[in-house]
């Protein structure tokens, strides 16, 4: 059901929702309709219909988003209605949120189908995950009725997310619960094969064929190469507050470039037919120049905490080394960035640490190979030698803070 005038529906008022997904489908005509918890943000939205989005560089820059307005998650029936005659979808809530809004959307899939049977819509997956469609596929499946025909109707459109975003400032945010910060990347790369609607004509989406490569290219060299930065940051000096204070550090410049280039050999191999050296190269310094942006203030909390999550075994370093072992590839630069990972403690504005991170705490004091075993899933049946080096790197690290 492709409506007259063009809606997309966003599950998630955040950061990457309202700077990147809700102001590239403003500027190309949609009217942009975020479902989210936050009452502050719903009701704001309402009230104004617009919001700022402010791109930080040498000059910043000032976008006004309009033409949006907010849906409060919890009146699941208008959460319905709303999807039932939307044009598109897009999801960007987080991952430990996904469960909570994968049944509104099997709900608003239902409402739509007993209106049109032949109503497709496209679902854009803004989140930073591998497999993502696959995960959507399965879980809309346990909530909608058997013999719904979900690859018929709906596209589940994965994504590579290299817009990078910093926390608000909580005096900033105090000041108005809308405006946001951003780098001025704006591109966003989706699935081309996965569209069951036509791609929509907006500046701003790159559509790739084959979206496994630039998945893995986002997850290995971006996020490898900004946990690398604040992980390294971290361990160097635990008062740095910044990622471009770590990267002043010539040592951890070179040695953080060193360890991307590493982790791009892996893709050179895996996907040939998509990147060249001088491709993934000049990706690294493209990433290294974004992320020296001062201006930006993306803090080394922000990247690095989350320690449960990133350092999961199919995650950024945990998965890198995997994929080595798999090509029989050297990962003993990403294995370091690793391992000094076990070190981060940094805390928010508040001088708190994140949850995850605490918990982290708790399972590193059984030990680096705990913590390899139980967190990034190196067995020693499959994995003994990142067991054995692993334990290795960390005492040489303890005793000589090496890099």
């Amino acid at each position: 059901m492709q409506t007259e005038n063009k809606k997309i529906i966003i599950f998630g008022g955040g950061k990457i929702g309202r700077s990147f997904i809700g102001q590239l489908f403003s500027s190309g005509g949609y009217e942009v309709v975020f479902v989210d918890i936050s009452l502050p943000v719903i009701n704001e939205l309402n009230k104004r219909g617009k919001y700022e989005v402010v791109i930080k560089s040498d000059t910043d820059k000032i976008i006004i988003v309009k033409n949006v307005r907010g849906v409060d998650a919890r009146d699941k029936k208008l959460v319905a209605k709303e999807i039932s005659d939307a044009s598109i979808l897009a999801v960007s809530v987080g991952l430990n949120a996904l469960p909570h809004i994968i049944p509104l959307i099997a709900d608003g899939l239902k409402e739509r189908y007993e209106l049109n049977r032949k109503s497709a819509i496209d679902i854009i997956i803004a989140e930073n995950m591998r497999n993502a469609s696959q995960y959507f596929s399965e879980q809309l499946s346990k909530y909608l009725p058997e013999k719904y025909p979900l690859s018929d109707l709906v596209g589940l459109v994965e994504t590579s997310i290299g817009k990078m975003v910093p926390i608000m400032p909580e005096k900033i945010e105090k000041e108005d619960a809308l405006r946001v910060f951003a780098e001025p990347y704006n591109t966003l790369i989706l699935d081309k094969k996965a569209f069951i609607n036509p791609i929509p004509d907006i500046n701003g989406l790159s559509p790739k064929e084959n979206m496994k490569a630039w998945v893995d290219r986002k997850l290995f060299i971006h996020n490898l190469g900004h946990a690398a930065t604040a992980y390294r940051g971290f361990f160097y000096d635990s008062r740095f507050q910044y990622v471009w204070e770590a990267l002043e550090v010539p040592r951890i410049f070179s040695t953080v470039r060193d360890t991307m280039l590493q982790a791009a050999a892996l893709l050179l191999k895996k996907y040939p037919d998509e990147f060249t050296t001088k491709d993934l190269t000049d990706h690294v310094d493209d990433l290294l120049s974004r992320f020296r942006n001062k201006a930006l203030g993306d803090t080394i909390y922000r990247v690095g905490c989350d320690l449960l999550r990133k350092l999961g075994p199919e995650d950024r370093l945990a998965g890198a080394i995997r994929l080595a072992v798999a090509l029989d590839m050297p990962y003993d630069k990403i294995l370091k960035a690793l391992i000094a990972r076990f070190e981060f403690r940094a805390k928010d504005e508040k001088g708190e640490m994140h949850p995850s991170d605490i918990q982290f705490t708790k399972i590193y004091e059984k030990g680096v190979t705990e913590v390899l075993k139980k967190v990034c899933g190196f067995d020693e049946t499959n994995f003994p030698q990142i067991i054995i080096e692993g334990e290795q790197m960390a005492n040489k690290l303890h005793l000589l803070r090496d890099y």
